[in-house]
């Protein structure tokens, strides 16, 4: 159990590097067992959840190591096609796994994934996916193991823009005959990263980024170096944090195209925002204004993650802004918490209603997820006087060293463990 410590009303100021991405470096790991090949891998945050991964590759039988932002991994000796039940309840993303052993084995023992509790995150588009490139699924329970002796090409047609399902079908089909077509994907970054990587690795792949993927082949190359992109989702939490408090900061390595909506907002929130090609600079005064109304949806439409943030920003902005979630069907947890500080938050559904308040207080509250977790430290930065936020370890799963980070930038911030 964490206990974050923070005292607010102080203005961010001064620059800092974000760190790789979360949501680009697990899918990586999870295919870099799709053949037998040694990785490097740069820019890898430390972090609970790629801990975890790199556990997940130890108990297959590779060598699976970090060393600050490097990672090592040899999956040649490769032994095994069970992912432990403690293992997959975890986090979301060992499912991942699931398409790379069944490409590089033909057959995998998993259970059902855990995760942040978001509402129905169920893995039937992940199946379907399995089951049109010829595996069998059985399915006891909450344990699923899938065989196929070959993998064939095939047409997937994915009913949403899926991430997970999208990476699971793209690494599954390298280790098929023939052309793979997947339509529907998800358009995110983190895809085009796997795609990049899985090229590096042989793969035929190109359409990352589109709603269409083609995978037509794999050439095995014995060693793939690749470096992990920046963190969108960190961007937008200094972001954010720096526009509630006030302040002039500037994120170094990141580009502002990926997360362009967030943009948006910020600047009619009464931002000022700069970029250049590897930085983002953001001014405030931190009086900031409502901004109508925010719909989340996949990308490039604004990302459900970031919708927690934003809010935390926007809980002294004059006027009302609606939360419209289209994502997940229960992602508005966070928003009890922050009503602790003071804030105006009504929640109906799939909508959340903010009315700016004048002033945020200290509290004490409860982080329920990751980014949840950290819209409580954007609220607590903001308030005045001290905040508990009690965190049984979601924090740590997406954000590496974030209270140095930001104490580097000003804040009174500080981590009890």
């Amino acid at each position: 159990m964490a206990i974050w410590h923070c005292s607010g009303e102080k203005c961010l100021e001064g620059a800092c590097f974000v760190q790789g991405a979360k949501n680009a470096v697990l899918p990586i790991l999870a295919a870099s067992v799709v053949c037998p090949t040694e990785t490097d891998l740069l820019n890898v945050p430390q972090l609970s959840d790629v801990e975890m991964s790199l556990r997940i590759l130890r108990s297959l039988g590779c060598t699976a190591q970090q060393q600050e932002n490097d990672v090592y991994i040899d999956s040649r000796a490769l032994s095994s096609n069970v992912i432990p039940q403690s293992m997959m309840e975890s986090m979301r993303s060992s499912v991942l796994f699931m398409g790379a052993l069944l490409a590089r084995c033909g057959e995998v023992h998993l259970t059902l994934p855990g995760g942040c509790r978001l509402g129905a995150r169920p893995i039937d588009m992940h199946l379907d996916a399995m089951k049109a490139l010829g595996a069998s699924v059985e399915e006891s329970g909450c344990e699923i193991v899938c065989r196929a002796e070959k993998l064939k090409g095939a047409h997937i047609r994915l009913p949403y823009p899926s991430v997970g399902a999208t990476e699971n079908a793209m690494i599954a089909a390298c280790g098929a005959e023939g052309e793979t077509v997947i339509t529907g994907a998800a358009k995110e970054p983190e895809i085009e990263d796997l795609q990049e990587y899985l090229r590096k690795a042989g793969a035929y792949i190109s359409g990352a980024g589109t709603s269409t993927v083609k995978i037509s082949g794999f050439e095995r190359e014995s060693h793939v170096g690749h470096r992990i992109i920046p963190d969108r989702i960190v961007s937008a939490t200094f972001l954010c944090a720096a526009a509630a408090t006030g302040g002039d900061i500037e994120l170094r390595g990141v580009d502002l195209r990926q997360f362009s909506r967030l943009e948006h907002f910020l600047k009619r929130a009464g931002c000022d925002i700069i970029s250049s090609r590897r930085s983002v600079r953001l001014i405030s005064d931190g009086k900031l204004n409502a901004v109508g109304r925010v719909s989340t949806g996949p990308y490039p439409e604004f990302p459900t993650d970031m919708q927690p943030l934003l809010m935390a920003a926007l809980l002294k902005a004059v006027g009302r802004t609606d939360f419209i979630e289209n994502v997940f069907d229960s992602r508005f947890g966070h928003a009890k918490q922050l009503s602790r500080f003071g804030a105006d938050i009504s929640v109906e559904g799939r909508q959340a209603s903010v009315w700016g308040v004048r002033d945020l207080r200290g509290a004490v509250v409860s982080a329920g997820d990751l980014r949840g977790g950290a819209a409580m430290i954007i609220a607590a930065l903001s308030a005045e006087g001290e905040s508990l936020i009690v965190d049984p370890g979601h924090i740590a799963r997406g954000y590496e060293h974030l209270d140095h980070k930001l104490r580097s930038l000003g804040a009174d911030i500080f981590l009890e463990l």
